[in-house]
């Protein structure tokens, strides 16, 4: 998907390996632009951290996205179960609608998460998620209790 006047560009695989198959340690290889890393796209961008959208016009654009880590990707989650729950508004439709099966099921995802990273996860991002996971858990019964009266 090239533009006017811009060339597509196909891939390139490089070994990165720090050790070789025998378990000795390789040279450094690689220009300085490889290193800086090849996910950049033909305006310079890194992708993981843009995300193309629209303006008024109907021009792309872009805007800078938080770095994706644990904490991010946890917080993004329980962003969507209040969404679920009905207690933000859905960005997509600008209006709040309650569905608790899926807050129920993404809150069930963010315990399971809990579970399968037990021991791996840092005193703050372990206190992260018991943090959420409560307070989701004790927002969702609350709306449970609301539907029933």
């Amino acid at each position: 998907m090239s533009q006017e006047g811009e060339q597509e560009k196909g891939f390139r695989v490089s070994d990165r390996r720090r050790f070789s198959s025998e378990g000795k340690a390789s040279e450094e290889k690689g220009t300085a632009e490889e290193k800086a890393g090849d996910v950049a796209d033909a305006g310079g961008r890194d992708p993981s951290t843009t995300q193309a959208g629209q303006d008024s016009s109907g021009s792309p654009q872009q805007r800078e996205l938080p770095p994706v880590n644990f904490a991010t990707f946890v917080i993004s989650l329980s962003s969507s179960v209040l969404i679920h729950l009905g207690l933000a508004e859905d960005p997509t439709t600008g209006s709040a609608q309650r569905d608790l099966a899926l807050a129920r099921q993404s809150i069930d995802i963010l315990g399971m998460l809990k579970e399968k990273t037990r021991g791996n996860l840092s005193e703050e991002e372990h206190q992260l998620i018991d943090g959420l996971l409560y307070d989701l858990r004790m927002r969702y019964v609350e709306e449970v209790r609301k539907e029933k009266a």
